[in-house]
């Protein structure tokens, strides 16, 4: 399969599918890909009976981070894709709070865009509507968690990366998952995580898991692929 197009479908909370994005990233370098971001919520995916949709929250951690991006994607895909990177970098590799009001407002700024978007995203109650709308496409396809990748219309889920190769390999990685998708029943391929593996992993994520305050996290141990549970003492 030769295609030099990807929807790339991401909660900015996921550590696993900020890895990804970086691939992906690596591989736009390489050949041109054009990526089309979309939204993907592990909050709602994961709620229990009896609590609150994140649309039905005035702030929603993981949610409202992508209503900001909604709003962003309407001006252009471009400052969406700015808006991942930076917020990925503060909440993935730099430990901050991109989920906090204040910290998105300055992290906006710090990318030449107007802090007030995070207050307009917020007010606007259609930013709702586009995120639930690429959220419900996800699941419509049998989807879980994130990341989720459409390559001419195929459904896939992954790759899961914890170290994403760059250059040449990225575009080698690239081919087998755009090859992959040629193969709608070919449902999983997955290198078992030894003891030294899951160490990497919790090493890895480290800052998300200092830099995430959610209750539902056992501080040390390793984020289920995909999944998180996504409650907070606020939103509980």
């Amino acid at each position: 399969m030769d295609t030099r197009t990807v929807e790339f479908h991401f909660d900015v909370m996921c550590p696993w599918a900020y890895q990804t994005s970086l691939w992906i990233r690596a591989v736009r370098d390489e050949i041109g890909l054009d990526i089309d971001w979309r939204f993907f919520s592990l909050e709602e995916i994961n709620r229990v009976d009896g609590k609150k949709h994140p649309w039905e929250r005035e702030w929603s951690y993981g949610w409202s981070m992508m209503r900001i991006g909604a709003l962003l994607r309407r001006q252009s895909m471009s400052d969406l894709d700015a808006w991942y990177a930076r917020a990925g970098r503060a909440l993935h590799v730099d430990g901050h709070k991109p989920h906090e009001p204040e910290v998105a407002r300055f992290l906006l700024a710090d990318i030449g865009l107007d802090p007030s978007l995070v207050d307009e995203a917020i007010a606007d109650p259609t930013t709702h509507d586009e995120v639930r709308a690429d959220h419900d496409r996800v699941v419509a396809s049998g989807g879980y968690g994130v990341p989720t990748l459409y390559i001419d219309g195929h459904c896939v889920f992954g790759p899961v990366l914890l170290e994403p190769p760059k250059g040449a390999e990225a575009v080698r990685l690239w081919n087998a998952v755009s090859t992959w998708a040629e193969f709608p029943f070919l449902y999983e391929l997955q290198h078992p995580k030894s003891a030294d593996d899951q160490r990497k992993i919790a090493d890895t994520f480290r800052p998300y898991i200092e830099a995430r305050d959610w209750v539902s996290i056992d501080r040390g141990k390793v984020i289920p692929i995909g999944r998180s549970a996504d409650v907070t003492k606020e939103q509980e």
